[in-house]
């Protein structure tokens, strides 16, 4: 019987996803990911292991080439930077993500960030606190304050938690800027400009990060995008973490390059306790939350055993290596 290992922490024996893999033939083995594994340990973990459904460990090439058993691999996300997938192919393992699981989830999240934010800024931006503290001691302040209608937002990525951010920014009567990487034909919201990164840095009034991590855009926000933005500018990302260069951003806000971010994830998760976000001020770091809804884990897990058990079988339906991969995916080279 093909043993699995499952360390999504989420997914516990006996749940439907573990059912689903008991149910077709496979034995299951959890290993629950909660911190940081070296190297030695993801080696001892998937020993004797032919498919593996999998949080954020790092599938090195060197792990991956220690795992003789091995045969494909599913992320229980979209996310799949964590794993060298060519190194994968050349060792004829599949790896597979769950596209879209969690969308509406991410969507969601992303909106009520951005409200929290929107909510914040216009206390901010309207003086609120100012005036009540100015109230309380006794005095009548009336100074100007500013507008959110009006105001720009800008999207890097186009997929769907970016799309579901839309009609939210117009009801505030904000224009929407875009840059993507996604073919013309498939850039479908009338009310969205799609213009080039230095052009929506310079005229967002907040940006907003969705685009996956690559090595094309790894530390694509660093010191001169930050110098490109208003000082009165805010970011938020719940994509990637190494999408920002963290240095980078710390020292923008302290400079007064940038007034504000709220990070949901960060390059290195936990967050460090030397991190550079931890000394700065104007930044706010949630847990990586933005997928972690009950219906989002229930169908990743369930999704991702179908898709392990798919491509166990030869037949992956998600494989992010396909074009990689010998003809024979489910044949180990070196045995």
């Amino acid at each position: 019987m093909p043993r699995i290992l499952i360390t999504t922490d989420y997914l516990r024996p006996g749940d439907e996803a573990d059912r689903y893999l008991r149910k077709h033939g496979h034995t299951t083995v959890h290993a629950p990911m909660t911190g940081r594994r070296d190297t030695a340990q993801l080696v001892a973990a998937l020993e004797g292991i032919e498919g593996a459904l999998v949080a954020h460990e790092p599938l090195t090439a060197d792990v991956l080439s220690r795992a003789p058993h091995l045969r494909a691999v599913v992320r229980t996300g979209v996310g799949y930077d964590s794993i060298d997938v060519a190194a994968a192919a050349e060792l004829g393992i599949t790896v597979s993500n769950l596209p879209g699981v969690n969308a509406g989830a991410v969507a969601e999240y992303t909106i009520g960030l951005l409200l929290l934010l929107l909510l914040l800024l216009l206390a901010t931006a309207r003086r609120l606190v100012q005036s009540a503290a100015g109230v309380a001691a006794g005095g009548w302040p009336r100074e100007d304050g500013h507008e959110l209608r009006g105001s720009t937002l800008g999207l890097i990525g186009y997929g769907a938690a970016a799309r579901a951010l839309v009609p939210l920014a117009r009801a505030f009567g904000m224009r929407v800027l875009c840059t993507t990487g996604v073919p013309r034909a498939e850039r479908t919201d009338a009310p969205v400009r799609f213009v080039e990164l230095p052009e929506l840095l310079a005229a967002s009034d907040y940006v907003s990060v969705h685009t996956a991590l690559t090595e094309r855009t790894r530390g694509l926000l660093d010191a001169s995008a930050f110098r490109r933005m208003k000082p009165t500018a805010v970011l938020v990302n719940t994509a990637r973490g190494a999408v920002v260069d963290e240095q980078a951003l710390a020292d923008a806000l302290r400079g007064g390059e940038i007034a504000a971010a709220a990070l949901d994830v960060v390059s290195e998760e936990p967050l460090p306790a030397d991190s550079p976000l931890r000394d700065a001020d104007a930044i706010t770091v949630f847990s990586h939350l933005a997928g972690q809804t009950a219906e989002a884990r229930a169908a990743a897990g369930i999704q991702g055993a179908a898709e392990l058990v798919a491509a166990l079988a030869g037949h992956p339906r998600s494989a992010v290596n396909a074009h990689l991969l010998p003809h024979t995916p489910t044949a180990r080279r070196d045995g």
